[in-house]
């Protein structure tokens, strides 16, 4: 793997809670069933923290219903219908995260985003933001038969990039993405901005490394300095 400072060949991304914000938006989907349930909206921070483990976990977080209830698929599908008619509302890159990509783009580093977000919504989204042309690699849950925490996703990416695994950096907020980073023999940096339990801590998952901001990234893989030293 890339040692701390050294540039990497590619550098990949997990989605929601790393790359782009999106939890606004999915909190929006939800109080928007809730309401069509005939319930009152929920507080965004009770929300935020489920945000990276997916609808599933939204659904029993909002409304307290297990997989097996009679409800819940149905519930889990309006969900995904509502957010995918707002999704990119109020969803925005991390703060310091463009230029992180930038960067990256102007030394000629591809980047690219490996997330457990099915490829409907994850195109969906970057369409409207309009970060698909610049994406060199895309792989998404349903894209191969193991997802996060399998290192399937990053090898994968990897290969569409054509860079050696050990060559590459894995950028995520959740203990499933440095599994995976790990895994696939990247180097892993644990984001403490993200989607994050308060039961959580992110120095638990033997990243490689930590930061608490997207602007720490760049120095920290030889790109520049944290322009808040």
């Amino acid at each position: 793997m890339p040692d701390p400072g050294q540039q990497p060949a590619a550098v990949f991304f997990d989605l929601d809670g790393t790359l782009i914000d999106t939890a606004p938006d999915f909190i929006r989907a939800i109080n928007r069933l809730r309401q069509s349930e005939g319930q009152s909206s929920l507080p965004a921070e009770t929300l935020r923290e489920v945000i990276s483990d997916g609808s599933k976990a939204m659904i029993e977080r909002a409304f307290g219903l297990s997989p097996e209830k009679a409800d819940f698929e149905r519930l889990r599908q309006q969900l995904l219908a509502f957010y995918l008619s707002e999704i990119a509302v109020e969803s925005a890159l991390f703060p310091g995260m463009d230029t992180l990509l930038v960067s990256l783009e102007t030394q000629q580093i591809p980047w690219g985003i490996v997330t457990n977000k099915p490829r409907l919504y994850s195109e969906a989204l970057l369409r409207e933001m309009a970060l698909m042309p610049r994406l060199a690699a895309l792989v998404c849950a349903d894209d191969l038969p193991r997802a996060k925490p399998h290192p399937d996703p990053l090898l994968r990416a990897a290969e569409l990039t054509r860079v050696q695994p050990e060559n590459c950096v894995y950028v995520g907020d959740h203990i499933r993405d440095i599994q995976a980073g790990k895994a696939a023999g990247m180097q892993t940096i644990a984001c403490c901005y993200g989607y994050i339990s308060g039961s959580e801590s992110p120095v638990d998952w033997q990243a490689d490394l930590l930061v608490s901001h997207a602007s720490e990234i760049a120095a920290l893989i030889g790109l520049e300095k944290d322009p808040r030293d």
